[in-house]
């Protein structure tokens, strides 16, 4: 592709702008802690900053998250104009999968999610076929994740929300017990494995890139990809649920040091503990074919693919050598998930160093807290 790459911070998603403001806002947060007193609680402040905010209760700790999926219906609403189906049973996938795979990087087994649905018409609704989807959808997606699902919210957002879209979010509370479970990076020693399992594609982050993409294709998400699926349907592929995945883990008595969600700031997240340790990545995985596609047609350099991308490993898990393959049995076998031995945990400067394709994004690269 000739002239300007199309970066995520071109499209108008500049984490460099966002960053700050969450900082500020969890420095401000912390001011309000004290009133978790009243309750006989108190919070895990080394969880500020993490993907799920933790409190103490008497006999286990609680977390819970708030997240959304961004722009990828999007895509959907494009793709059914060329196949006729919804996609929103996939969509609701991921949504559930953004809320609950943050925050079970804690350690918190799911309890309760809540849906958030908010509209710029309720006409929205009339749409039979694709309520049902999102119905059935966001029901089947709870139950892959082991949660109920508690209620929720429809709003009519006119003059916020465009009248022909939604906003699908929600937020879930999980429960970590025994309190042993807790997995905030604390336990993290040099010498420990990075295990990177795979993603399902693109999942649902950096979809504003993807969809300045496809406007600039002559068939836009008609285009075809290696292997003859369309460009719209590639990236439509739910988001992997990753809960029963650690569930077997902490079953089988894996001792896992942290966890990471591979989402928003791609492999840069791999660093998101507060230690100063080096992540060096030896191997990696094939990415599925609609990354190098996303990056031929965005001119964007292996840095800038890595650093916003999973690039096809969904999420992360670091434990001790030892228990590498144990874990990588029961994530085939339990749930056929591929897992590889990426790389170690190594003492040294925050960073992290891909040396498969020189690439190495230093502490400064994620300011998340």
């Amino acid at each position: 592709m000739a002239g300007k790459p199309i970066t995520y911070a071109s499209t108008g998603v500049n984490y460099g702008a966002m960053d700050p403001f969450k900082r500020l806002a969890q420095l401000r947060a912390r001011a309000t802690a004290r009133n978790l007193e009243r309750f006989g609680m108190r919070e895990v402040e080394a969880s500020r900053g993490e993907s799920a905010y933790v409190w103490e209760e008497p006999d286990s700790f609680r977390a819970f998250v708030i997240e959304g999926l961004g722009t990828k219906n999007r895509v959907a609403d494009e793709t059914r104009k060329i196949t006729g189906k919804t996609y929103y049973d996939a969509l609701a996938q991921d949504t559930v999968a953004m809320i609950v795979n943050d925050l079970i990087v804690v350690g918190a087994e799911p309890q309760v999610i809540n849906a958030y649905f908010a509209v710029g018409s309720s006409d929205w609704f009339l749409d039979e076929e694709r309520a049902r989807d999102l119905v059935e959808g966001w029901a089947k997606a709870c139950s892959l994740a082991g949660a109920v699902w508690g209620g929720g919210e429809t709003p009519t957002l006119k003059g916020i929300i465009e009248p022909d879209t939604i906003d699908l979010s929600g937020s879930a509370v999980g429960i970590i017990k025994p309190k042993e479970r807790l997995t905030l990076g604390e336990k993290l020693t040099p010498g420990d494995a990075i295990l990177l399992v795979e993603s399902s594609g693109i999942h649902a982050n950096s979809l504003t890139l993807v969809r300045k993409i496809a406007s600039k294709l002559p068939d836009g998400y008609a285009t075809p990809l290696p292997g003859g699926i369309s460009y719209g349907e590639s990236i439509l592929a739910p988001t992997h649920i990753y809960a029963g995945l650690v569930r077997d883990l902490f079953e089988a008595e894996i001792d896992i040091h942290y966890m990471v969600n591979i989402t928003g700031h791609g492999w840069r997240k791999l660093m998101r503990a507060t230690r100063d340790l080096s992540y060096v990545i030896d191997q990696i995985p094939e990415p599925q074919p609609v990354f190098g596609f996303i990056q031929k047609h965005s001119g964007n350099d292996d840095t800038e693919m890595y650093g916003n991308f999973n690039m096809g490993a969904g999420f992360a898990i670091f434990l001790p050598e030892k228990a590498v393959g144990l874990a990588q049995q029961i994530a085939v076998e339990n749930h056929s998930l591929s897992s590889l031995r990426a790389g170690c945990v190594e003492e040294g400067q925050k960073q992290v160093v891909i040396r498969p394709k020189n690439v190495i994004f230093k502490g400064e690269t994620l300011g998340v807290r």
